[in-house]
């Protein structure tokens, strides 16, 4: 199933929940069964059974001509990130290869929609762009192991990883929070869909254009850790809540390690981040 929050074009006073019937396509409004897909996710198995019964009933749905697309998920308890996690993006920076996850953290307030426009923040002129696989936390996770990782995955959605390199790298003590946390600087969507329906993550293509010029092309089969391996990881330092949402790393291309020379993002450029089976996050630097 392919989750989706929106707002109706026709009626644009609130945020909606429902499910996207294919990327791109109709939306069936799940408002009835729950306000919001955090508390569709918090709702389990019951309310996914609920869903997939009321759809296949073929109710009305909304044409994506009237809704336009909100971020999957908001009001989650955490946004976290993994670095370092593919061996080429590894390689591209000539950097070794971690021996353990390496993490940080966005703000939940960080999170807009995969249409989103990016405000350039004044504090920096390294706007880097990053294409990540995300997961989606279903179920209260502390200190599980990586075989019994999986069922605590609700889901997956793409992220555009935004990042001011200069106060990530060079600045604020090497520490990476206000490189990665600046406002807007975590464009998810379109939809969270279902780990079912994903099948294996660790064989997916991503990719992200800039002005449509490729930039990143690579395959999950590059993670250092794969998703069970990040979860349980880091469910062994802070319980994971269902919302909670874990970038798990870009592959090589940013613009940072471009050669011969850095390259960055710069206002009226348009980024898309895309992720096999998921879909696309477009966002135009403003």
């Amino acid at each position: 199933m392919r989750l989706v929050q929106f707002v109706r074009k026709s009626s644009p006073h609130a945020v909606l929940f429902g499910a996207e019937l294919i990327d791109g396509g109709s939306i069936v409004d799940l408002s009835h069964i729950a306000p919001s897909s955090l508390d569709f996710v918090r709702g389990g198995e019951n309310a996914m059974s609920v869903a997939k019964a009321y759809i296949a009933t073929s109710p009305p749905s909304i044409s994506r001509t009237d809704a336009d697309l909100a971020a999957p998920i908001t009001g989650m308890d955490k946004v976290l990130c993994i670095g370092m996690n593919y061996k080429d993006h590894c390689e591209e920076q000539g950097a070794a290869i971690p021996t353990e996850p390496v993490v940080f953290n966005k703000f939940p307030s960080c999170v807009v929609g995969p249409n989103a426009d990016l405000p350039y923040p004044k504090l920096t002129n390294k706007l880097d762009w990053e294409v990540e696989l995300t997961i989606v936390i279903g179920k209260k996770a502390s200190n599980v192991t990586k075989e019994e990782a999986r069922d605590y995955i609700y889901g997956f959605t793409t992220a555009h990883d935004v990042s001011a390199r200069d106060w990530q790298l060079t600045k604020n003590g090497g520490q990476w929070l206000l490189g990665k946390a600046m406002d807007a600087f975590a464009p998810i969507g379109p939809a969270i869909v279902t780990k079912e329906d994903i099948g294996d993550p660790h064989n997916l293509n991503l990719s992200c254009t800039v002005n449509g010029v490729v930039k990143q092309d690579s395959n999950t089969a590059q993670f250092v850790f794969g998703v069970d391996e990040v979860v349980a990881w880091v469910s062994k330092f802070t319980t994971l809540l269902p919302g909670d949402i874990i970038l798990t790393g870009t592959p090589p291309g940013v613009g940072a390690f471009q050669k011969p020379t850095p390259q960055f993002l710069k206002i009226g450029d348009i980024v898309e981040c895309k992720v096999e089976k998921i879909g696309s996050v477009f966002n135009k630097i403003i």
